[in-house]
């Protein structure tokens, strides 16, 4: 699960907050839904009211000690959303942090299966007011009443009969979208050629991930950008690529890690919702990748930001992130039954997470170098927000950042989103893997201001 951080101006009791996201609640169905598993693994997890639904047991009130700021606020609620979410509920769980003084704060931990970043943007939409004196949405014409709780039988019978269609559709897609197959081919050919580039393991990705969190996060606005766009060309995207990817390059050196002719891979998520689509519908996650590789050394930032661009404008010729959609959407369905195991991820069932809570010394160097890294290095991606003031209970929204969902070998990410006007870079990271984070960000500030005196000069 990802953890959101969310500053209300004002110190505002849990019961008067309870009482306001109760008026709400009907207005996102999926808050009271939670994961019903089929029989011997023929089906995947399928989404189901539950019956025992209380928001009793989805949103809490944390009082803090006397003299907590907001940066141990935060450090308190990275701590609160280190246990793993129940899975017999709802996946998402609120604390309210009291007893901050002038503040208050709310952690929101949200599984990924639950939201992803678009559909979480769209949520605090609906969550939240858009003036401090709006009056509460209408209530719903009846209570809820949860539907009927299938039984094992039920859902065993349900997915003989999905099963059966799925075949007989996967046969029909195999005839029908024959000529898209083979108009894929050699976009497909290009883009897992661009995969199998080699990637340096840094040492973030040197061990498993364990339960601790830290974050760093860094305020812009667009004015930061906007020179740099209008003197250098290229896109808020090419920016934030290059100052992201240098930062980490410079803290790489720092660390005295082995960097020359070694390559970085991140992994960028891309949003390929149709336009038309419902935001709040939140039927699965569409969400695609672009996987930009770049130099792991240190650059002058006008060579960084020129190879970034570059890199980024052919991802985007060759479609990268469309492709990968359309390969995932005409590939034969998996049986769920063959992805059994992928159920035990990120629960007390997972070998990975007994071992996480122990860990394991981070991978030394070994002649200079670790083994190469397989898949990318870290996640690094832009949920554009909203762009207008929330309220909840009358308090304006002062900020709303959240972390990164990390795990396996991936100890490291940062996270983009645009609200109100202002534009927050959070770092995210296994403090183990990554102990000098405010580090890496001062890395990232100062190639951010390499570019705009570059386009100060640039305009004389």
């Amino acid at each position: 699960h990802g953890i959101g951080l969310s500053v209300l101006d004002g110190e505002v009791s849990f019961e008067e907050l309870f009482e306001f996201y109760a008026q709400r609640i009907h207005l996102v169905p999926r808050l009271r839904q939670k994961l019903a598993y089929v029989p011997f693994n023929l089906a995947h997890p399928k989404w189901i009211d539950d019956p025992e639904f209380s928001l009793e047991n989805h949103f809490k009130k944390h009082v803090v000690p006397p003299n907590t700021n907001l940066k141990r606020a935060f450090e308190i609620g990275l701590e609160l959303g280190e246990p793993l979410l129940d899975r017999s509920r709802p996946l998402w769980l609120t604390y309210v942090l009291e007893n901050i003084e002038g503040k208050t704060v709310l952690v929101q931990l949200s599984h990924h299966a639950f939201v992803d970043g678009a559909t979480a943007v769209a949520m605090t939409t609906v969550l939240t007011d858009t003036s401090p004196d709006a009056a509460p949405p209408e209530p719903p014409a009846e209570p809820w009443s949860p539907a009927p709780e299938p039984t094992p039988f039920q859902l065993w019978q349900e997915a003989v009969t999905e099963n059966a269609q799925v075949a007989a559709e996967d046969a029909q897609r195999v005839l029908r979208d024959a000529p898209k197959l083979a108009e894929l081919n050699t976009k497909a050919g290009s883009l897992l050629q661009r995969m199998s580039r080699p990637v340096m393991q840094a040492p973030w990705n040197a061990s498993l991930v364990g339960p601790k969190r830290a974050i760093v996060n860094l305020e812009f606005t667009m004015d930061d950008f906007r020179p740099v766009r209008q003197a250098l060309g290229g896109k808020v995207n090419d920016i934030v690529v290059s100052i992201v990817v240098e930062g980490a390059a410079r803290y790489l050196v720092a660390c005295g890690e082995s960097v020359e002719n070694q390559y970085l891979r991140l992994m960028c998520p891309v949003d390929v919702r149709d336009e038309g689509d419902d935001p709040l519908d939140m039927s699965g996650n569409r969400v695609s990748a672009m996987f930009p590789v770049l130099a792991a050394w240190p650059l002058d930032m006008a060579d960084r930001y020129a190879q970034t661009r570059a890199e980024l404008d052919e991802i985007k010729t060759l479609g990268e992130p469309q492709i990968m959609d359309q390969l995932q959407h005409l590939q034969p369905n998996v049986p769920p039954v063959a992805m059994a195991q992928a159920q035990g991820v990120g629960t007390q069932f997972d070998p990975t997470v007994a071992v996480a809570r122990a860990p394991l010394p981070i991978l030394p160097f070994n002649g200079g170098q670790r083994p190469q890294q397989l898949g990318f290095n870290f996640t690094c991606t832009n949920v554009p927000g909203p762009t207008w003031a929330q309220y909840v209970c009358g308090r304006e929204v002062l900020s709303a950042i959240g972390t990164l969902m990390l795990g396996g070998n991936l100890g490291f990410g940062v996270g983009i989103n645009s609200f109100n006007g202002k534009f927050n870079m959070t770092f995210t990271a296994d403090p183990r893997l990554v102990p000098e984070l405010d580090q890496m960000a001062d890395s990232v500030s100062a190639a951010l201001r390499e570019l705009q005196e570059l386009a100060a000069a640039e305009t004389g």
